[in-house]
């Protein structure tokens, strides 16, 4: 197996997330009211599955490695794009949890910005994740010999592995500290 087919297994699961906040977005806009239960786990899903597990294998193991090898200058933009949507997607999380946290609180008038960015959103993953499965994944495999694609996805597994103790160790330590 290629390191690249986790990651694109992964896509499928936040392109399924995205349709469910795609779809919640509609409903507000039909006049529906802001579903804070939902968000919450939306936002988990963004900050814990897309951006820390899943960003966090291509940022810190592929696209690291990447850059440090001679890759032809259309990729190496491609990885400075996508790096940057990263942050981008991280910044419209952030706005997101503070327009919901606003909207349950009691101010009704952040329902406009919630629809809104949850527009930017579901706008801003489907074409990242065509630019990565479709024109950075594979060709990003060739710079690679059959045993560093190996090595590439053992490092995967343990990024995933190690991922839910780093969660739950920073819950244990925001909360010994409240």
């Amino acid at each position: 197996m290629k390191p690249i087919a986790p990651l694109m297994i992964e896509h499928r699961l936040i392109e399924r997330m995205i349709h469910v906040l795609a779809r919640h977005r509609e409903q507000i806009e039909a006049g529906g009211e802001v579903r804070v239960n939902l968000l919450d786990s939306g936002l988990d899903f963004l900050r814990t599955y897309a951006d820390r597990c899943h960003h966090g294998k291509e940022e810190d193991i592929l696209f690291r490695s990447l850059m440090t090898r001679d890759i032809a200058p259309d990729h190496r933009a491609l990885v400075d794009e996508l790096l940057a949507e990263h942050q981008r997607a991280r910044r419209l999380s952030g706005r997101l949890a503070e327009a919901k946290d606003q909207y349950a609180a009691g101010d009704r008038a952040r329902t406009a910005d919630v629809a809104e960015i949850l527009q930017q959103l579901t706008e801003l993953y489907p074409a990242h994740i065509e630019k990565e499965d479709k024109r950075l994944f594979l060709p990003a495999m060739e710079y690679y010999t059959a045993d560093e694609q190996a090595a590439m996805l053992g490092e995967f597994w343990e990024f995933d592995r190690k991922l839910i103790h780093e969660k739950y160790r920073a819950v244990v330590e925001q909360r010994e500290g409240e």
